[in-house]
């Protein structure tokens, strides 16, 4: 393994993926693709220019549970049989360490169009934003829809209800295991959130956990053809689930944007509030519940961010660009908790 490659002993993976990856031919070349910020996702190319994605846990600094790639391929497995979100095809899982230091996962490389940052978003003319708004809403609604027992993922959680729950649980305990200081807002802001749970709306569904455009692949059409990065995936909350996503969806002036540079600041794209509508219609489910959970999203995103905080000090590496600065990262937790307290008032 490499710097430059990290994660990937490039020898034994190639010789592990002629045997286990129907059509590949090596020699192989592997590059790190620059998208997420938990497992490190590649490119591979063989030498008659057929591509593959392959996914792995970062090579340090791995929290439990946080970067399962054998679920997450079980997900996409299931998910490309049932049809109902379009995903890339499963094609192959190592779960033998011995190999290059942790189990990793081999999919079909989806190509086309990716909207991470506001210059992605003002590519598109006004109609391609539409139709890129309208697929990733409708895609979700789908997802929503989805029976787990129908589509054979009734088991991938314990527990059927009490998505939120759960959820508080998880990220606090996460941010408790790997504490490296003090964060008392965080800690406040979680137990007013465990005494003030909204009651769940509907059956549970299949929840992303991280549905967003730079989560997805546009096709020529701009609708998407690749629904990415399943790791969070649990059964859930649809509204819960959307309310996440809707957060990623800037509107121009955002006091605190999930994201610095969202594709959808562009002008084609219709705000937050649109978005919220068009949800709702489609699903039929109400956002009664959505100040709560706009406050609940913030905490959960200042736990994930503590979280690439302790990492980065600890050296993880991500495909993900990163801040040299690693106290930028914590002042970016303290902004978010800061945002969440804002909210939080007289609703919690």
């Amino acid at each position: 393994m490499t710097d430059e490659l990290p994660g990937i002993d490039t020898p034994a993976v190639t010789a592990w993926l002629a045997k286990h990856v129907d059509g590949l031919e090596p020699p192989l070349e592997y590059s790190l693709i620059a998208a997420g910020g938990s497992n490190l996702t590649y490119r591979v190319q063989d030498t008659a220019g057929r591509l593959w994605a392959l996914r792995r846990p970062p090579a340090t600094a791995v929290l439990a549970t946080a970067h399962d790639v054998v679920r997450e391929y079980r997900i996409l497995d299931a998910l490309s049989r049932d049809g109902t979100v379009p995903v890339p095809a499963a094609l192959a899982l190592c779960q033998d360490i011995e190999v290059t230091g942790a189990p990793f996962s081999v999919m079909a490389f989806v190509d086309g169009t990716i909207l991470r940052t506001a210059d992605d978003g003002a590519a598109l003319t006004p109609r391609e934003a539409e139709a890129a708004t309208a697929s990733l809403v409708e895609v979700q609604v789908a997802m929503h829809s989805l029976d787990p027992d129908a589509v054979g993922l009734g088991d991938l959680s314990r527990h059927r209800t009490g998505y939120v729950e759960r959820q508080l649980a998880r990220w606090h305990k996460q941010v408790e295991t790997a504490r490296v200081r003090e964060t008392p807002l965080l800690d406040d802001l979680h137990n007013r959130l465990v005494r003030t749970v909204p009651p769940e709306i509907g059956a549970p569904t299949i929840a992303h956990g991280d549905y967003r455009f730079d989560n997805t692949v546009l096709g020529p059409d701009y609708a998407v053809c690749a629904v990415l990065d399943w790791e969070l995936c649990t059964i859930g909350d649809a509204v819960a689930d959307f309310a996440w996503s809707l957060l990623y969806w800037a509107d121009p002036g955002d006091p605190c944007p999930f994201l610095e540079s969202a594709p959808t600041l562009a002008p084609g794209f219709s705000r937050r509030a649109d978005v919220a509508e068009r949800y709702a219609a489609s699903s039929g489910r109400s956002l009664d519940a959505l100040p709560w959970l706009v406050v609940f999203s913030y905490w959960k995103m200042a736990c994930i961010v503590e979280g690439a905080y302790v990492r980065r000090l600890k050296g993880a590496r991500s495909g993900a660009a990163e801040s040299p600065d690693v106290a930028r990262i914590a002042a970016r937790v303290d902004l978010l908790l800061e945002h969440a307290g804002d909210g939080a008032r007289g609703i919690l």
